[in-house]
């Protein structure tokens, strides 16, 4: 038996239980991060180094990304500043453009916090994917996908895309092409990478390689990769972060080469082998911010319920002070069977529209009991139901598990996956 404390908002949960914990891998020994970077530059992985790339004269785009994804920038940017000026790119001569994706623009602090002490000295940009005048259309990909991109990326003499990898629950990994498609792509383009989720109508449902931590024959991976290619990009720099967003590695070079290899790096510390599935799991999403409204704790819920027997039992704790985290994004539980739900989105399709129709799975795949602040009504309508307590929550799990269920515990859910090793 021991004592469990899982953070909740900005609080804590606590009970005694038999569990295992999984937590996230750490390495030996965590480098000095100026060290690093440069160690990276001096060494890219299936590219030259900058210095053979660039030339005095050239434009130079930084792609880097927004303030919702900590990625070492403030670190990392002014180093490659300094390299650039070394080749002789005078600072004028560079520009920082932030990944926004769709997301909404930067305030004056948050560029502050992104670029560090660059702030001030290099431009930098929002990329906007509603302003036609701002893109470019390089055309389709083999699979159909427009291609639209930011027009000072695709303008520039030379592209360096900057970010940082850890797991992604459809594409697979973050970081890498996806720092310019969806990052610095259009909105159509945006929403098109995230509807390759789906098999073709005719077959219907999630293609199953559209997961987490997987990249091999993941369609949407495969996507916005091509996608990405069409910028041509010079030059990628991604870190793989511990996590408590230390740097733990950094990766450069060629866009896919050096992005791959920092998968197996973040693959290796963010997940956990498990023998077999089980009955219980208990995730906290890592408390506030990471459960501020339940679009974003929807990322533990998806990762959690990777260690549980189908139809088991997951307990989720998820605030939700804000609630939803969009407008639209409860009105999607209005279609209670999931192919008509399908059928919906697939001709309206929406982002938050997608989060929907992937909780209501789950919450039919698996039984959830949800502690937030969100009402019986709004949980009990996205299939789960709802617990006030943590001690509430185990009472109505115990109430339809077996005596002495296997149990595991994930105190940070939006950031471990658990694997179970199929033999």
């Amino acid at each position: 038996m021991s004592h469990l404390s899982l953070k909740y908002g900005s609080t804590v949960m606590s009970a005694d239980l038999v569990a295992r914990t999984l937590t996230a891998s750490t390495l030996p020994e965590l480098p000095e991060p100026v060290e690093e970077v440069h160690r990276a530059l001096s060494n890219p992985i299936g590219a030259a180094p900058l210095y053979k790339i660039v030339a005095p004269g050239e434009r130079v785009v930084i792609v880097t990304s927004d303030i919702t994804r900590y990625t070492g920038s403030d670190v990392y940017l002014p180093i490659l500043v300094e390299q650039l000026n070394q080749c002789g790119i005078p600072d004028e001569e560079i520009a920082v453009i932030i990944a926004l994706g769709i997301h909404r623009k930067q305030t004056q602090t948050e560029h502050r916090k992104i670029l560090g002490p660059l702030y001030g000295r290099i431009t930098v940009c929002d990329h906007e994917c509603d302003d036609p005048e701002q893109l470019v259309t390089l055309g389709k990909t083999s699979s159909g996908l427009p291609v639209q991109i930011n027009r000072r990326v695709v303008e520039a003499d030379r592209v360096i895309v900057t970010g940082t990898i850890g797991l992604h629950y459809f594409a697979g990994f973050g970081g890498g092409r996806k720092s310019l498609v969806p990052g610095v792509a259009s909105r159509e383009t945006c929403m098109a990478t995230h509807f390759a989720i789906f098999n073709p109508p005719e077959q219907g449902g999630r293609n199953p390689k559209a997961c987490t931590a997987n990249l091999d024959d993941n369609p949407v991976h495969r996507a916005i990769l091509e996608a990405a290619q069409m910028v041509k990009p010079d030059f990628i720099l991604n870190t793989v972060l511990t996590a408590d967003k230390q740097i733990a590695r950094v990766f450069c070079g060629e866009l896919e080469l050096a992005h791959l290899a920092g998968c197996d790096l973040a693959k290796e510390l963010y997940t956990s082998e498990l023998d077999q599935p089980v009955d219980l799991a208990i995730v906290s999403c890592g408390g506030h911010p990471k459960d501020i409204n339940f679009i974003q704790a929807h990322k533990a819920l998806d990762y959690g319920v990777h260690a549980v027997k189908p139809g088991g039992t997951v307990i989720l704790l998820a605030a939700c002070p804000d609630g939803f985290g969009n407008p639209t994004f409860f009105d999607w539980f209005n279609y209670e069977d999931l192919d008509v739900f399908e059928k919906a989105l697939r001709s309206r399709y929406e982002i938050n529209g997608q989060t929907a129709w992937s909780t209501l799975s789950k919450a039919r795949a698996w039984r959830v009991i949800l502690i937030s602040e969100l009402t019986r009504e709004q949980t009990e309508k996205m299939g789960m139901e709802k617990a006030a307590t943590l001690d509430e929550a185990l009472q109505m799990a115990y109430n339809q598990l077996p005596e002495n269920p296997e149990t595991v515990i994930i105190p940070d859910g939006g950031t471990i996956l658990p694997i179970v090793e199929k033999p």
